[in-house]
């Protein structure tokens, strides 16, 4: 089996949710330094990653590690972004002024663009001009692939007819896909239309904000912001089953408990994106590429999955 990991930063340059604090930031370029000695080469950010006064910094500071890095190893890397599709984002010109700003932020190195979240539930329209804001920019000469986040079956089957209207291809789909995430058949549907029309499914939130990670025998809730505090608090008891179905796994086969939740994403043929800040965390997740689930601990994790008392909010801006 062929995996492919990825790298997320939504926690770079978020106050609000991962208490992002910039004297961490050389932890940061460790992290992104170790990524890609580990062989994570497709790195996922976004346009409105970062809180407040820092909306952007998730980009920024990627862009700043970028400029460091070999022209050799920049060539082996994918980095895709995420423009926000915000209600005055409008028309066949609506993403032009956002991608070049993410632009300029990368260091000139962007090669998947895609669409945040679908407007099909408020704005159905809107999308579809962004999408041909996306083609146009191709056509004048910028070199990146189109791809999508949040979206549903339907939608996207949608926006594949749309695209090819114009000649060009959706090369990704990412959505909330782990252990812990709503809408199994949802998702299921989504990653067969991927298969069918040669689409990345890029597998975001694989670990559950990390309750996935937290020891079943202690549930040691060590959070340094008080939101992600009191969401474990939320979840600790009702994922206690499941956890408990991680650890055995990971028991057996002496691994962490997050590298049996990315192996059960690597078991489905889906790229994980892996949000990490630490060095330590990518030589952790990255022995997922020495090892692979049996299908007794896959159908293991299956029935712990769907007994689950409690599972991640759905995303309401995810479309049909």
């Amino acid at each position: 089996m062929k995996k492919r990991l990825g790298l997320g930063t939504w926690s770079w340059g978020n106050k609000l949710f991962w208490n992002y604090q910039s004297a961490n930031d050389n932890d940061l370029r460790e992290t992104y330094e170790e990524a890609l000695k580990r062989g994570f080469y497709l790195i996922d950010s976004a346009d409105s990653y970062g809180t407040g006064k820092l909306n952007g910094r998730s980009e920024e500071l990627l862009g700043k590690f970028l400029s460091d890095t070999s022209s050799f190893q920049k060539k082996r890397i994918q980095i895709a972004t995420k423009l926000a599709p915000y209600p005055w984002r409008l028309g066949n010109k609506g993403f032009t002024r956002p991608f070049l700003n993410s632009l300029k932020r990368l260091d000139n190195k962007l090669d998947i663009v895609q669409i945040h979240w679908s407007t099909a539930k408020y704005n159905p329209w809107q999308e579809l001009q962004l999408l041909n804001n996306l083609c146009d920019l191709i056509d004048q000469g910028f070199n990146f692939q189109i791809g999508l986040s949040n979206i549903g079956p339907q939608r996207l089957k949608n926006i594949i007819q749309y695209l090819s209207k114009r000649n060009r291809k959706v090369k990704s789909v990412q959505i909330q896909f782990s252990l812990l995430s709503p809408d199994s058949m949802k998702q299921i549907n989504v990653k067969r239309i991927c298969e069918s029309n040669q689409i990345d499914f890029l597998a975001y939130s694989p670990l559950s904000f990390g309750i996935l990670c937290i020891d079943p025998e202690t549930n040691e809730n060590k959070q340094d912001s008080l939101l992600r505090s009191l969401i474990f608090k939320n979840y600790t008891e009702a994922t206690i089953d499941l956890r408990r179905c991680l650890k055995k796994i990971a028991v057996s086969r002496s691994v962490s408990q997050a590298q049996v939740a990315i192996n059960w994403c690597c078991y489905q043929g889906v790229i994980p994106l892996v949000g990490m800040r630490k060095k330590s965390q990518v030589i952790d997740i990255s022995n997922v590429f020495k090892w692979n689930l049996n299908k007794k601990e896959f159908e293991m994790l299956q029935d712990a999955s769907e007994n689950c008392l409690k599972k991640m909010p759905r995303n309401p801006f995810s479309s049909v």
